[in-house]
């Protein structure tokens, strides 16, 4: 049970960000207001950043894992367990961040804080994000 209270407590304390980026959305001065494309990038950036929290919380508990170990072979089964899950996670948030970054180069989308990468169109333009990120 106390696990699952903290389970929630942390995700609130991960989405609070969420609410105070909430007041960004609106556009610019000229009254743009929210479209579709912002909600997109807004959903983007908040998975990206509590994908990352959840990361660091696993290192954090990765590493008390492996101090309270203290040569235990069981204990220390576990740590591993747990530090392979963590080099998996921040894989998957690595490739994660730069998949949508790709993606959104490759069909010209800007991004909310205009990031596009310029560069040829079609399967050159392709082949050409390809190389700027590998």
């Amino acid at each position: 049970m106390n696990k699952k209270i903290l389970f929630i407590i942390l995700l609130l304390v991960l989405a609070l960000p969420v609410l105070a980026l909430a007041q960004s959305m609106t556009g610019d001065a000229g009254g743009s207001g929210i479209t579709v494309e912002t909600i997109v990038h807004q959903a983007e950036k908040t998975a990206l950043l509590i994908a990352s929290g959840v990361v660091v919380i696993l290192w954090i508990v990765t590493g008390l894992l492996f101090l309270q170990a203290q040569g235990a072979p069981d204990k220390l089964s576990a740590a591993k367990k747990s530090l392979i899950a963590a080099v998996a996670g921040t894989a998957l948030v690595i490739i994660a961040g730069s998949a949508i970054a790709l993606v959104s180069n490759m069909f010209g989308i800007s991004g909310s804080s205009g990031n596009s990468t310029p560069g040829p169109e079609g399967l050159e333009g392709l082949l050409y994000n390809l190389k700027i990120y590998i």
